[in-house]
């Protein structure tokens, strides 16, 4: 199995998205607080439909608590200041795949405490900041699951 983890998300509809992705794809989710929102949010729930309730889902109290609880092989940050491509790594299963939140993406000592082989960027035009954190989440798991052959174990 592969883990989704979200840095502090802060916009409801884009979890409720990711969760929904992750029941879709036998991808566990892991949440990291704070969250800007409350779970029981209306529009979590209406952009996660009833996929909710299959998505694999546990929440941390902070990074620490993941990076001493969460089970996972290697972990791979995304950011727009990422030296490789995701495209350019083989992705195994019980890799981490990590996002920060809308607004600020992840911190420095998140980013510095990684190897510039685990920060990772999806290409954009030069004149672009960043795109949607679920369209980040769905391009990056479609591409770690295709290369593990679309398995569901």
């Amino acid at each position: 199995m592969m883990n989704i983890v979200l840095f502090e998300p802060e916009i409801p509809p884009n979890t409720g998205n990711i969760m929904r992705l992750a029941a879709n794809t036998g991808f566990q989710l892991h949440l990291i607080e704070p969250l800007g929102f409350d779970l029981d949010d209306k529009q979590l729930r209406r952009a996660g439909l009833d996929y909710r309730e299959w998505a694999d889902t546990r929440r941390y109290a902070n990074f620490d608590d993941f990076l001493n609880n969460g089970q996972f092989n290697q972990l791979y940050a995304f950011t727009t200041k990422g030296v490789r491509a995701y495209s350019e790594i083989a992705f195994a299963p019980g890799d981490a795949l990590l996002f920060g939140p809308e607004s600020r993406g992840l911190p420095v000592e998140i980013l510095e405490s990684l190897s510039n082989g685990h920060r990772l960027r999806i290409p954009m035009t030069t004149q672009s900041r960043s795109l949607n954190l679920s369209n980040t989440v769905a391009i990056a798991v479609y591409e770690a699951w295709r290369q593990q052959g679309f398995s569901e174990s």
